[in-house]
């Protein structure tokens, strides 16, 4: 069982590698020389963006908000786990949010990670989240599922009606 934990990361990151339609997301934690990195899905990354968010407005106003947000990664470089529940705390008194991750698999999941972010950390991650996630494609009207470029057959048409594209 690996225990990561981050109390002063240098960054905090979001971002996808690969074609909208077939990418790969992934959060990662920098702190000096130690690197996570965490494969997340996308509605996994809405709604941390979402809870980010939330936790921010019930804190005082953030100063300036870091700009490298990219992920530092080399063609040699792992994923250390897959995400499954995440949560946020806040912590008042500290004017900080703790994101806690854990990895997938149930009982057989060994793997989890602490991560202190400051306000503006948390701020400019919730940005660029929700930016990454909006960039890909649009949802369907009718059932919420993205679009695909090669058509898509809608599950609440029930096989009635032409797949949107």
């Amino acid at each position: 069982m690996t225990e990561y934990r981050y109390t002063n990361p240098d960054r905090f990151a979001v971002g996808a590698i690969g074609e909208v339609g077939a990418r790969v997301f992934l959060i990662q934690a920098v702190e000096g020389a130690r690197r996570l990195t965490v494969k997340v899905e996308k509605r996994q990354i809405a709604v941390l963006a979402t809870y980010l968010t939330r936790a921010i407005e019930t804190m005082s106003r953030p100063g300036h908000l870091p700009d490298d947000l990219e992920l530092s990664m080399s063609p040699d470089d792992g994923i250390d786990f897959v995400a499954g529940a995440m949560s946020v705390a806040i912590d008042d008194a500290a004017g900080s949010v703790e994101v806690e991750i854990e990895e997938a698999g149930g009982e057989d999941a060994t793997d989890s990670a602490s991560i202190t972010l400051t306000k503006e950390q948390a701020a400019a991650f919730a940005i660029r989240a929700t930016q990454l996630v909006e960039a890909g494609r649009p949802p369907c009207p009718l059932c919420g599922f993205p679009l695909d470029p090669r058509g898509h057959d809608c599950p609440r048409t029930n096989g009635h009606r032409a797949p949107l594209t």
